[in-house]
């Protein structure tokens, strides 16, 4: 049997608040059930069945023992999709013939190849549960987990809501947690109890550390279709950017707000190499929500980008010009109010919906539209067709804007710019398609042409900081003599690197296209 749920984590204020919101939205059905649940994961003394994506567990419900088998688990935007099987555990001894499915009673078997079972770790849950009722007949189980997770002698409190699909539409779930929880806050759970558990029991916590995310390589495969390669392209850039919401809301690492612009601008990227097959008013206006999200980001990442990669290394390559350290510190003062202001449009409801409303939408089939007739065919074309497709139409994108190279205006040069980027993004998304030796000269001359273009939007982006209506350090002399310091410098650089531009460019045309 498969189970299908959505797994978020809650803080106590949230958790207090969801049975009044659940009342009030009439969704529920029946009164809510609490009992307590203790589970013990078992496996063998070196891991086998985890290392094979298995989890055995004893469950203790009431009086009861329940012996469950869980496999081929995903969990993708909050989405649990895993394979269960459950039966009677007399007495809470494991009984692995009693185990329904023979093909899966194999494999642990032989997992197991004769090595003793053993606790590795437990779960004790007080839960409470109420099974809910949508207008279009979805039925789903509300849980509202709190207790510990225990491994040995170490213990970690966890708090979490699972929605689990009983009936219907997967789609209805991210509908609940929107309706319970509608002023935002919530984040994905990134991993089970098993796994939790686990990592309790190996590293003495039971979430991975947070930290900034960077896009991540991906293996698609040429028998793929369409669809399939769309789905886990998007799935790595929703968790690229999940990730680095959590981050830039908790740390204050610069890192953070530009690893999550980079996922809201791969994002984009990929809705537009994918548009032929995933095209929807969903799409339509996801991609919106991110080019809004991606500005607002981007503002902190500017004023990072100026007062600590500009402004100091200025300051430091000159220490007899004061005002260079003394404008470094006004710029990074204002990213410090910045920084407060984007963490609070990050916790808020807006957010919280774009989050689930991409989940949905990646995990649910959300770009399906019924009044096309012709889209399951397109779908369903083999990706590497697609692929060549795309790559050829971005190339020729971006050498239409790169004609006459030499007399290109700012503007000219910013969709250029923007063309690279693209195509650059294009090309990493369906790199695993093809040979590297033909796909690496290709990239490491995109790469370097970027970096001229990466010069000439960091001195766009210092001049138009320091010559609009707030400019940092107005009454300060040094600072002022500091901004045209940083102009003029930033403006000297990025010409410089525009008179390599040309022959850069004619390198990366002389490069096969490696995708023909």
């Amino acid at each position: 049997m498969s189970e299908i749920e959505l797994k978020l984590l809650l803080d106590k204020k949230m958790s207090s608040e969801i049975w009044t919101r659940l009342k009030a939205s009439k969704l529920a059905h029946g009164a809510p059930v609490t009992k307590t649940l203790r589970s013990i994961y078992l496996d063998t003394p070196d891991h086998a069945l985890n290392k094979a994506g298995i989890a055995l567990r004893l469950r203790r419900d009431g009086r009861r023992w329940i012996q469950g088998v869980k496999t081929r688990g995903t969990l993708h935007g909050g989405l649990s999709q895993v394979g269960e099987i459950e039966n009677p555990a007399p007495g809470g001894r494991v009984c692995l013939d009693a185990i329904s499915d023979t093909s899966i009673r194999d494999e642990i078997v032989d997992r197991i190849n004769g090595a003793p079972l053993q606790p590795v770790c437990e779960t004790v849950i007080r839960r409470r549960t109420s099974e809910l009722l949508l207008s279009d007949g979805t039925r789903a189980e509300l849980a509202l987990d709190s207790g510990e997770v225990r491994a040995g002698e170490r213990s970690a409190e966890l708090s979490e809501l699972e929605i689990e699909l009983l009936a219907g539409n997967a789609s209805g779930l991210f509908d609940i947690a929107l309706i319970l929880v509608p002023d935002g806050g919530l984040q994905f759970s990134r991993l089970s109890k098993a796994a939790r558990g686990y990592l309790l029991a190996q590293e003495g916590r039971i979430d991975s550390p947070l930290a900034p995310r960077n896009a991540q390589n991906l293996a698609l495969d040429p028998a793929q279709t369409a669809e399939q390669a769309a789905r886990d392209v998007l799935r790595e850039c929703l968790d690229q950017i999940a990730t680095n919401v959590l981050v830039v809301r908790q740390l204050d690492d610069d890192e953070g707000p530009h690893q999550l612009r980079v996922g809201l601008r791969r994002l984009r990227s990929a809705f537009s190499v994918y548009a032929a097959v995933l095209r929807s008013p969903e799409m339509k206006r996801l991609d919106a929500e991110a080019r809004w999200l991606g500005q607002e980001v981007g503002s902190l990442r500017d004023l990072d980008v100026v007062a600590n990669d500009m402004a100091r290394r200025e300051a430091e390559t000159h220490p007899d010009e004061p005002g260079l350290s003394a404008l470094a510190d006004v710029v990074a003062r204002q990213a410090i109010e910045r920084r407060e202001q984007l963490r609070k449009l990050l916790v808020g409801a807006r957010v919280q919906a774009f989050l689930i409303d991409l989940a949905r939408f990646v995990e649910t089939r959300g770009w399906l539209v019924p009044q096309d007739f012709v889209q399951t065919e397109r779908l369903a074309a083999p990706i590497t067709t697609l692929a060549r497709a795309s790559l050829n139409k971005r190339w020729k994108k971006t050498a239409k804007h790169a004609q006459g190279l030499e007399t290109l205006t700012v503007e000219q040069r910013h969709e250029l710019r923007k063309e690279l980027k693209k195509l650059r993004y294009a090309v990493e998304f369906f790199c695993s398609l093809f040979p590297a030796k033909r796909i690496d000269p290709f990239l490491k001359r995109l790469k370097k042409l970027q970096t001229v273009f990466g010069d000439l939007n960091d001195a766009a982006t210092l001049k138009a900081m320091f010559t609009g209506a707030d400019v940092p350090g107005a009454e300060a002399p040094s600072i002022q003599r500091a901004i045209g310091w940083m102009i003029g410098a930033s403006q000297a650089r990025a010409e410089l690197g525009w008179t390599g531009a040309k022959a850069l460019w004619r390198d990366l045309e002389q490069a096969r296209p490696f995708w023909k």
